[in-house]
């Protein structure tokens, strides 16, 4: 698998790359390979190796931004802060919702027990979290979605699913029925970045192929399926 070969932007400042699933983006601590042993072949040219400006789950496929140097990568992070980034995912669920679409507005924080390890929970108390959702396919039991998430935090999309529509993402090993090798059916299907001087980076990622084989076809206008 070399990343060079899944560049969908490219140009000074910023590269934009189709991340595979099951390739997390730190380092694990187990030593197994990630983002960063792959960025020396990311270089094109310059002397310094680009940094991710944000993260995607292991499982997450799709568009992830990295800058080409340290004064890009401050302008990109601030504009993930300040939400000016505009962010689409496709996912796949286990369960059809009754609505054609909607918006979630359930604010989240971390929670952590010895027994079960971390994860994210509804709580009135955490962090705002808001994520609309449009109903674009369904089959076999299952509904293919479009999340455009308004913020970004840690597996936002994973619980908005399962808390406020009702089923989890499919294959979700923590909120879903998941084993411990299922891949959590989540992909960053587009990914626009506004630029004051530039024209804004605008990245599409091809329709997963994980999400052809559960019998559903690239939605309208999505980039075609990898081949």
């Amino acid at each position: 698998m070399l990343l060079s070969d899944r560049v969908l932007f490219l140009d000074g400042e910023a590269l934009v790359i189709d991340k595979p699933a099951g390739l997390p983006v730190d380092a694990p601590r187990d030593g197994s390979l990630s983002i960063e042993n792959h960025l020396d072949l990311l270089r094109f040219g310059f002397k310094r190796w680009p940094l991710p400006v944000h993260r995607l789950d292991r499982d997450t496929s799709g568009c992830l931004l990295l800058a080409r140097n340290p004064k890009a990568h401050g302008r990109f992070t601030r504009a993930f802060e300040n939400r000016e980034v505009e962010k689409q995912y496709l996912a796949i669920i286990d369960g059809v919702p009754a609505d054609d679409g909607g918006t979630i507005d359930l604010p989240l924080a971390k929670t952590s027990t010895a027994e079960a390890g971390w994860r994210m929970v509804v709580d009135p108390a955490g962090k705002p979290s808001i994520s609309h959702w449009e109903k674009l396919a369904v089959a076999d039991g299952r509904a293919l979605l479009r999340f455009r998430p308004e913020t970004g935090r840690t597996h936002q999309l994973r619980v908005h699913a399962i808390e406020g529509l009702g089923f989890p993402l499919a294959g979700d090993p923590v909120y879903g029925r998941g084993g411990a090798k299922g891949r959590t059916l989540l992909h960053a299907e587009r990914l626009v970045v506004s630029r004051d001087v530039k024209p804004p980076i605008i990245a599409e990622a091809p329709f997963p192929e994980a999400f052809a084989a559960m019998g559903f076809q690239p939605p309208e206008g999505a980039a075609p399926t990898r081949g």
